[in-house]
């Protein structure tokens, strides 16, 4: 993947937002770059000022990402706050479309939370549209996921793109449940049949695989939620991006059942 081209990146709307990374990058509009996890883990619980310089740390074959961020004339890590990338904000493909400039982007575990289709479509591309990812508690479940490294303004980018031009739709929050970890190599997730449901809850009962990485504070970290219809209600169960494609979302749920307020799917900070 070393020096390739972010336009070069596989994307359609019908499988978004697949490919996603497998690995740690830093993302550049005019290369992407693979990134190695630092030999030495820290035991605590990372924010703040310790979460960059561990950020930082990460490097290529030449160089760690604070000199590469110095070397593009980028923001350096000290101005950079972690954002969990949920959907099409992961590909590198629409990154470049939205033009957020360079930002390095960790494999991560969200534990407790699920990504989910928001309940509404985007349609500036293709016709219907697109189902853009949202956040929702599932006790139990594991899947991964990714974060970035972004400054002030390139959150608030990448907010306005998925707002469409109707500002509110999307809200950055801070979660207060769930646990968020760096992940190396693959993670299945829960399988459809690992998830019990009672007619009220849904719940993992399966053990999860080892962590392979330390903590990030998840109460510290920004994500976008889709707060003006939350995401799909699959006649009481989520629709977890982990277990139907785009596609098949679209074709055979969508508009078949109604959709879960942001703010009974998610605790907040």
């Amino acid at each position: 993947m070393e020096n390739t081209s972010p336009r070069l990146w596989t994307y359609t709307p019908a499988n978004s937002p697949v490919a996603l990374p497998k690995q740690s990058l830093l993302f550049h509009p005019s290369e992407l770059t693979s990134l190695d996890t630092p030999v030495n883990q820290p035991d605590s619980v990372l924010s703040g000022a310790r979460l960059q310089e561990y950020c930082g740390a990460f490097q290529s074959a030449e160089q760690t990402v604070d000199e590469m961020l110095q070397s593009y004339d980028e923001a350096p890590m000290a101005e950079r706050r972690p954002f969990l990338l949920l959907g099409e904000l992961a590909n590198p493909y629409r990154l470049q479309d939205i033009g957020i400039g360079a930002m390095p982007i960790f494999t991560s575990r969200v534990s407790e939370l699920c990504r989910t289709y928001a309940d509404g479509l985007d349609n500036r591309e293709v016709n219907p549209g697109v189902h853009h990812v949202t956040l929702a508690r599932t006790e139990g479940w594991w899947e991964k996921t990714h974060f970035g490294m972004a400054t002030v303004p390139q959150m608030k980018q990448m907010i306005a793109w998925l707002d469409q031009g109707r500002r509110g739709t999307w809200k950055p929050v801070k979660p207060a449940e769930g646990t968020l970890h760096f992940e190396k190599g693959p993670l299945p997730s829960p399988t459809q049949e690992n998830v019990s449901w009672d007619g009220k809850s849904e719940i993992v009962e399966t053990a999860p695989p080892a962590l392979t990485g330390c903590e990030i504070d998840l109460r510290t970290v920004m994500v976008a939620v889709h707060t003006q219809h939350g995401c799909y209600d699959h006649r009481g169960r989520l629709a977890r991006c982990a277990h139907i494609g785009q596609r098949d979302f679209h074709e055979n749920l969508f508009r078949r059942g109604s959709s879960k307020k942001w703010d009974e799917i998610l605790e907040i900070v």
